[in-house]
């Protein structure tokens, strides 16, 4: 499995491209590390992974978290095209009382919102 991959495909935000970025195939080495480079960049209370995409990238930053209340809750996805799924899941986490939340991805095929970092932008 290639991590780019020229197929016609639909994407999860339901705009058509002609190529994937298949995140499953990067293995738990490379997750580890990216997760080393996001926790030198960003001190947060907590992690959390928008499903599915982001829930290996949280299970790896879990142990970088601190608990403390002070600190941003960190969103982390694999692929952002729209964004459209971070601010969906956003919105939950600021129903529940969290109010300063910043992201990273680990690609942006798209414009990241404000509060959104990529490791990796196209364009």
């Amino acid at each position: 499995m290639n991590l780019f991959q020229k197929v016609d495909i639909i994407l999860n935000s339901g705009k058509p491209s002609d190529f994937k970025i298949e995140c499953d195939a990067l293995t738990d080495e490379d997750i580890e590390c990216f997760a080393h480079l996001i926790s030198k960049k960003y001190t947060f209370r907590k992690v959390v992974g928008v499903p599915r995409g982001g829930v290996r990238i949280e299970d790896a930053l879990e142990k970088y978290t601190t608990n403390d209340p002070q600190h941003p809750l960190l969103m982390v996805d694999d692929v952002l095209t729209t964004g459209g799924s971070m601010i969906r899941y956003r919105k939950q986490y600021e129903n529940m009382g969290y109010d300063n939340i910043i992201g990273v991805v680990l690609f942006a095929r798209g414009e990241c919102p404000d509060w959104i970092d990529a490791i990796f932008r196209m364009w």
